[in-house]
């Protein structure tokens, strides 16, 4: 067996032509000859392997004639060979050039009028060659904010606001009121399908209705009812309704006031301070927002890093690497929108849809592969440790948590993968220009202003 190997970017040394202009710079060829000579004897070995041990009526077992041996297994026999022939010329050239194969290779037979050999082409992608820059020039932001007492205040108030509750009261409705209605819409006279609702409850000012109609509603007590006319947006999602003028008639049968619990002993207990101690209360609220405060701003930090190290490194990506990732995301997506109760079955998960995703994050993984070999960052125990430990912290009883984890360690998986971002993070960090640039609470944590 023989194999001449050629690549796009030189002509092997036994004088091959040179292969025809890659798809993509990371396309490879080789070009692979197997003698039919060596084929055929390695055929003959298989079916004698085979025959030794075969049985068939009317023959003593490992008596069965080498032409009927042949007849049914022969076509077998040279697939098996010539696969393994193939396979292993592959192996010693992509070894001997030193190719780090991408995905698996596709080999075509190449019709070269030879009659002592099989001629084969194995055309497949390389991982790319990354060279990661000097950082010194760049500049990278990072989001300060202190957890104070303001803060803490503030969140106690959102939670008052969660456990709102509303007393009917004998008033014209005002922004913030909850209300009950019944509603009728009609286009030209006729009701038009979805604008209409009996008993329909919504809070003034939240949004949940457009703003003409709220806005109609309020100053309107209960018992009294009233038609207006409103327009409805020219970029509403009814393409039926968008830019149309319509008249609603609207009876007003309760008005909600807003009643804020007050801040004491029960409330904590709702919060699930068993002793009711507001200090305490206070205490874990500090906490809990430290860590997600944390987590938030490393959060920017990290997209901070990654993006500019990929605006940085323009890599080629191996397709089979996208395709691969691609199928990963699908069965991802699949699993998630089934476990909110929806059936997927039949649903087309389109590959256009993953495209982008994938191919960003094959990119950084490649980068980041590279950086954490060039500068030792992989994960060291203690710091999974860490991460697992604090992640533990929301649980009521994180010893617990923390041995689960450790019980598997494929469930470690996800904490070696977070140690190593963050240990590229504080590494590019050490090597850029850094500026620290104060957060709002309300925006970081995704509040409305």
């Amino acid at each position: 067996m023989e194999t001449n190997a050629a690549n796009t970017d030189a002509v092997a040394d036994t004088g091959a032509a040179a292969a025809p202009a890659a798809v993509n710079p990371l396309e490879r060829r080789l070009d692979l000859s197997i003698a039919l000579a060596d084929l055929d004897k390695e055929v003959d070995q298989r079916l004698k392997r085979l025959g030794k041990n075969m049985k068939m009526p009317g023959f003593r077992p490992g008596k069965v004639p080498a032409n009927i041996i042949r007849q049914q297994y022969g076509d077998q026999a040279r697939h098996d060979a010539l696969s393994e022939a193939l396979g292993s010329l592959f192996s010693e050239e992509v070894t001997k050039q030193q190719l780090r194969v991408a995905g698996s290779p596709k080999i075509e037979a190449r019709n070269s009028g030879s009659t002592t050999h099989m001629e084969f082409s194995a055309v497949f992608e390389v991982f790319p060659e990354i060279t990661v820059k000097e950082l010194a020039d760049m500049k990278v932001e990072r989001p300060v904010l202190e957890v104070g007492p303001t803060e803490v205040d503030g969140t106690i108030e959102i939670l008052r606001k969660q456990r709102v509750s509303f007393e009917p009261v004998d008033r014209a409705a005002a922004s913030g009121d909850r209300v009950s209605i019944d509603f009728l819409g009609k286009k030209d006279g006729v009701p038009f399908q979805g604008g209409q609702g009996q008993d329909y409850q919504f809070v003034l000012g939240e949004g949940k209705m457009l703003a003409d109609f709220e806005n109609a509603v309020i100053g309107t007590s209960p018992g009294e009812s009233k038609s207006f006319e409103m327009t409805f947006p020219s970029e509403y999602f009814s393409k039926e309704l968008a830019g149309q003028t319509v008249t609603f008639e609207v009876t007003v049968k309760e008005v909600g006031e807003p009643h804020l619990p007050e801040v004491d002993a029960d409330f904590a207990k709702a919060l699930g301070v068993e002793d009711g101690d507001l200090v305490k209360m206070r205490a874990e609220i500090e906490a809990n927002l430290k860590r997600e405060v944390k987590k938030r701003l490393q959060a920017r930090i990290t997209g901070q890093v990654m993006d500019s190290l990929l605006e940085a490194h323009p890599v080629d990506v191996p397709g089979a690497l996208i395709d691969r990732e691609i199928e990963r995301l699908q069965e991802l997506a699949r699993q998630d929108m089934e476990q909110r109760g929806m059936k997927v079955k039949d649903l087309p998960m389109q590959r256009e849809w993953f495209v982008d995703q994938a191919t960003r994050r094959v990119r950084l993984g490649l980068l980041l592969a590279e950086i954490v070999k060039q500068n030792e960052l992989q994960a060291k125990p203690e710091q999974v440790r860490a991460l697992v430990e604090d992640a533990a912290q929301s649980y009521e009883h994180p010893e617990e948590v923390v041995r689960w984890y450790y019980a598997q360690r494929e469930r470690l998986g996800d904490f070696e993968s977070a140690a190593i971002e963050a240990n590229v993070v504080a590494w590019m960090m050490a090597a850029v220009a850094v500026v620290d640039k104060p957060v709002a609470f309300a925006e970081l944590m995704g509040q409305p202003s």
